[in-house]
């Protein structure tokens, strides 16, 4: 086996652009699942916004849903080891809607 064959075995080529690079700002994240996959959907919610829409949706297999978790909290607990513990504000209760709905 070749010196390159081996220094790139198991290493993933990643590559973003600039528009994904500057990311979408969310604070609010819906997630539903199915026994297939797991849906994020990433909201924005503004103050005195009529209407909210949805800046990202994320479809991922249970097994990636799982490791996401685990790699949050991994990283939740190195941040906090840093920073200090991220208080956790109680959320209204908001009501979501989903639309336009049909109706018959």
């Amino acid at each position: 086996m070749s010196t390159d064959k081996k220094n790139t075995k198991g290493k993933i080529n990643i590559e973003i652009d600039e528009k994904v690079s500057e990311g979408v700002y969310s604070n609010l994240a819906i997630i539903n699942h199915s026994v297939s996959e797991f849906v994020v959907d990433f909201i924005s919610i503004m103050p005195g916004a009529q209407k909210n829409k949805v800046k990202s949706r994320i479809i991922i297999t249970p097994q990636h849903a799982k490791k996401l978790s685990k790699a949050l909290n991994d990283n939740i607990k190195r941040f906090e080891e840093s920073y200090g513990s991220i208080k956790d504000y109680e959320n209204p209760n908001i009501q979501l809607n989903f639309g336009p709905t049909a109706k018959a």
